[in-house]
Order: structure tokens, then sequence, then C-alpha cells
């Protein structure tokens, strides 16, 4: 078998992984909700009344979910193959990068740089293409969501040196 053809996890494994991820969050939401009310007040429904129950039903469907991933016959299908978990963590990783320079350089240059190098990087574009796009794009969502729209989206030093 190929490297890149190799199966990471089976989707059994993913099934049962995802299935208790959703009941705790459905275990979360039902604590929550509980907290704030799920009975009736005066007005109507208390704030916990719709989370409440929404988390009840994520709790019971992600249980069957597990149960069937549990009693299903062991098989060799592959979740996700070497080389496809390799195009996923291309895009992943520098996404999660990008969240994280948000909060140091603001969106604007944060949203520049990402698409920039994505467009080298992948799309196997001239450094001058990307920088132009990239600055043409950023440029027309700063005027939109700044201008226009008058909504503040995170900035950074460099829109903090223009006055914004």
């Amino acid at each position: 078998m190929e490297p890149d053809k190799q199966g990471l996890v089976s989707t059994r494994v993913m099934e049962i992984a995802v299935g208790a991820f959703l009941f705790v969050l459905g275990l979360v939401l039902i604590f929550d909700a509980h907290r704030l009310g799920t009975g009736w007040g005066d007005d109507g429904p208390k704030s916990g009344y719709f989370p409440f129950y929404i988390g009840l039903i994520l709790c019971f469907s992600s249980a069957v979910s597990v149960y069937q991933g549990v009693r299903a016959a062991s098989a060799d299908d592959a979740f996700v193959e070497r080389g496809q978990a390799k195009l996923i963590f291309a895009v992943f990783i520098p996404t999660v990068l990008y969240v994280i320079a948000i909060d140091l350089l603001g969106i604007y240059v944060a949203s520049a740089i990402f698409i920039g190098v994505f467009m080298v990087w992948q799309g196997k574009f001239t450094w001058w293409k990307s920088a132009t796009i990239s600055i043409l794009v950023v440029g027309s969502l700063w005027m939109m969501f700044e201008i226009w729209f008058k909504v503040p989206l995170p900035k950074g030093p460099l829109e903090a040196l223009f006055g914004y």
C-alpha cells in the first residue's frame, strides 16, 4: 500500500469520538441551561428552556451515534488517508496562525498576509500578483466595514499608526 493511501484513523473510531464529544457538549449545554432556568416564568419560558431541550436532543442523538459506532462491525475503511491529512493540515495550520495573527496584527494586516501567502504557496501565483490582490481585497473590506457600514473590526499597530 502506498504511504499516502494508508489510513490514519478508521471511520468507526471517528464516529465514536465525534459522538462522545457532542455528548459532552450537550451535557455542558444542559448544565448551563439549568443554571439559567429551564422552566416557565410568569412571562413565558425562562432563558435556559430552549437550550436545555437542545442539549437533551444533542445528548440523545450522540449517544445513539456512539452506540451504533461501538456495535458496528470492525471495518478497515479509513476516515482519512495520510495524503488527505496532509492537504487538510496544509490549510488548517495556516488558518490557526491567521487567527493568532488577528490578535497581534489586527484583522486587515493579518488578512493581507494570509491571502498573499496562500496565493504564493498554494496557488503558485507570483509574489506581485499576490500582493496586489491581497491589498485590493483587504482595502475593499476595510472600506466596506470601517467606512460604509461603520463596523469596527480588530485592529493592530498599523491601523493605530494611521489613526484608526
